[in-house]
């Protein structure tokens, strides 16, 4: 029943969903076994039945590298507001596009939240981001550049749409970083970084 489902997916050729649906399947049926209402997880027998679409992926920064990265990033002398978008997506691990695109109103600084709604989700539900105490430092210090605007990163021309997605490309290559980094990257790391340390996948994801 549970490929069938599947296989009906993917053969509308929506991969991803069909990967996260599984995802979801496996994880509801995983909690069956471990509440003692099912004996065994059907959906986990059904790794790799999902065809994979080839990705390719975005450029990571090697992590020996990011120390020096920091410090260049406290001495870029472009705007502040690049300088400090680059520091959250390395704070948070969020996509560019959700960073730049992000209000105001969306982040509770007594909560140490930040809540994209699902609209601007790409799996169309809300995303709870919990905020550092550095994230919440460079939110703080963006606020006094940026605070009068719905947007945290307002464009230059137009208070009312968001900086460039390319704004932060063009900072990391004026810092020498022309094929090691990108945006994107930073989630690469993140990912590699929290494998390492045993982090459950599925948290990860």
């Amino acid at each position: 029943e549970v490929l069938t489902c599947l296989k009906a997916i993917e053969k509308r050729g929506a991969l991803e969903i069909a990967h996260r649906t599984a995802q979801r399947i496996t994880a509801v049926c995983r909690y069956a076994v471990q509440t003692g209402r099912a004996k065994h997880n059907p959906a986990a027998d059904l790794r790799g039945v999902i065809a994979t679409r080839k990705v390719k992926h975005m450029t990571a920064m090697p992590r020996e590298e990011m120390p020096a990265f920091l410090d260049k990033l406290e001495k870029y002398d472009g705007r502040p507001e690049t300088a400090l978008a680059l520091r959250l997506l390395v704070l948070t691990f969020v996509r560019t596009g959700e960073l730049i695109g992000a209000y105001w109103h969306e982040i509770d600084f007594d909560k140490a939240e930040w809540r994209i709604p699902a609209e601007r989700m790409k799996m169309r539900e809300e995303h709870i981001v919990p905020l550092s105490a550095q994230a919440l430092d460079a939110l703080r210090e963006l606020h006094l550049i940026t605070g009068a605007t719905p947007l945290l990163f307002p464009s230059r021309s137009n208070a009312h749409k968001p900086m460039s997605n390319n704004t932060m490309l063009f900072a990391l290559y004026r810092m020498g970083y022309h094929s090691r980094a990108t945006g994107h990257g930073f989630r690469a790391l993140a990912s590699t970084t929290l494998n390492e340390h045993g982090w459950a996948p599925d948290v990860i994801e």
